[in-house]
């Protein structure tokens, strides 16, 4: 095998999967068809969930200072996400090209092979792997790789080549997006409704406004192919009155309101994460970071498959953690299309949607729903309200000083922590020393949510997610320690890999 992984797509979620996959030990190459990075940004931040994927690796300092929004949208209708404590609506201002070169320059100090000017145009099963095969510089290339991962998104090549089905609702209207270089248009950074659409103007400094055109009644029929800026610039005129067709264009592009979801994120040896494994309005900005979300739940799963320390069934939950996120993802996109780019025939709906957005409980569940704050995952080890859901972000004291629940995670491997310092509960976790650290800690007078300081201990996945906790787990330690890394190694030969 050329590698344990190939990975195609070099954007946010397949480099951040490439980082995944060499924390936990695993060889990669990503190809990209680009010969650069093309520099355009399509997404302006992130959201919270991701901001605590980047920042658990220790990646949020790379972007310098940040700005955080606590208030964003549901379909055009005003959300205070600090609703749900310590969350905000997301990570603003951050170019999505600045994004990509933080996770290349992070994947390739971590060792990643990036292969760019590399196309990929077909893929052989091999049984015990899959060969992939590419257009490059110099002609025909073939690598041969144990595992394959589709992250060349919502048009993506490996997920036709490979025969996921995906079905979904096709394009009802076409949207066009530029970046305007001297306009000073008046900023309307969350929409705004007009008689045939909706228009967005965003300021992005250094005298660029990114706009973006709904215009209702248009007939998606462009088929990748970027409109030009007169054509854009014709469109914001007939919603807006304003004329910016002598204005410079840095770039544009188009988009759909078509909705679609793989039946599978698993087809044998090949996997899709990102855009490739769902398509959707991109309402809210959640596309990055669900992407990045996938490339962190799969990294660490198909990292320790590849290693042959998994258990048989781990990689089987990629999709069934992912896919109902992704249906949700669809869903509440597909929703706010109907709020937001409708007709007069919504303003009844939108009426009653902003009564109920008044009631915290309905802020704090459309909040949840958006940010991916409300992911819980399925873990057979009882119905704590903590089990499946992210570790909260806590300080710890341990005998070395102080850390925190987020930095403990920067290896990318298991913790188990020992919140009582129990020699009991560290010796039921010897055989795993080599997949799982042991953390003795205390809390840190001050609370969480939901709180630890009541907990005895945890088990955390290396993507961040609670597993296993006492008091409250209806099995025991060993057992969730099994499922979820795999059997123990005798501890006279446990080593750390």
């Amino acid at each position: 095998m050329d590698a344990d992984v190939v990975i195609v797509g070099a954007g946010p979620t397949g480099l951040m999967l490439a980082g995944e996959l060499l924390l936990g030990g695993a060889g990669v190459v990503v190809v990209d068809r680009l010969d650069e990075p093309h520099g355009q940004s399509r997404g302006l931040g992130f959201t919270t969930r991701a901001a605590e994927c980047f920042d658990q690796r220790g990646l949020m300092a790379r972007f310098g200072e940040t700005q955080h929004s606590p208030v964003g949208h549901f379909g055009g209708l005003i959300v205070d996400f600090t609703a749900l404590p310590g969350a905000y609506f997301g990570v603003r201002g951050i170019l999505q090209a600045t994004t990509e070169r933080v996770l290349e320059d992070w994947a390739r100090e971590l060792g990643m092979d990036l292969r760019r000017g590399r196309t990929f145009v077909g893929l052989a099963d091999l049984g015990d792997g899959v060969e992939v095969h590419l257009s490059g510089p110099a002609g025909e290339e073939r690598l041969r790789c144990r595992y394959l991962v589709g992250c060349d998104g919502g048009r993506s090549t490996v997920r036709r080549a490979a025969g996921f089905d995906f079905p979904g609702t096709p394009a009802r209207m076409e949207m066009f997006l530029a970046d305007v270089q001297g306009a000073g248009l008046r900023p309307r950074p969350l929409g705004e409704r007009v008689e045939r659409g909706m228009v967005m103007a965003a300021p992005l400094g250094d005298d660029i406004d990114r706009i973006i055109v709904c215009e209702r009644g248009t007939v998606p029929a462009r088929d990748g192919v970027p409109p030009r800026f007169p054509e854009v610039a014709a469109a914001w005129q007939r919603l807006t009155g304003e004329d910016i067709h002598g204005y410079d264009a840095l770039w544009v592009s188009a988009f759909t309101d078509a909705a679609h979801l793989v039946c599978a994120y698993r087809r044998n040896r090949v996997l899709l994460a990102g855009d490739a494994a769902h398509v959707h309005l991109p309402a809210g900005g959640q596309g990055l970071s669900v992407g990045v979300q996938d490339a962190v739940n799969l990294g660490w799963k198909l990292a320790a498959t590849v290693r042959g320390d998994a258990p048989d069934d781990l990689l089987d939950t990629y999709h069934a953690e992912r896919h109902p996120v992704g249906a949700r993802l669809l869903m509440n996109t597909q929703a706010q299309g109907l709020l937001y780019l409708s007709g007069p025939e919504v303003d009844p709906l939108r009426a009653v949607m902003t009564e109920l957005i008044a009631i915290p409980e309905v802020s704090r569940h459309l909040a949840g729903m958006v940010s991916g704050l409300d992911i819980r995952y399925p873990t057979g080890a009882g119905d704590h309200p903590l089990l499946g859901r992210r570790v909260p972000p806590h300080t710890l004291v341990t005998d070395a000083g102080k850390t925190s629940t987020v930095e403990i995670l920067r290896g990318g491997r298991g913790v188990l922590l020992d919140l009582a310092d129990d020699p009991g509960l560290r010796e039921s976790a010897a055989g795993w020393a080599h997949r799982v650290d042991v953390v003795t800690a205390r809390p840190l007078d001050g609370g969480s949510d939901p709180p630890i300081g009541s907990l005895d201990s945890l088990l955390v996945r290396p993507d961040g997610y609670v597993a296993w906790l006492g008091p409250g787990s209806a099995v025991p330690l060993t057992d969730a320690l099994s499922r979820w890394f795999g059997a123990p190694v005798p501890v006279s030969t446990t080593h750390r890999s």
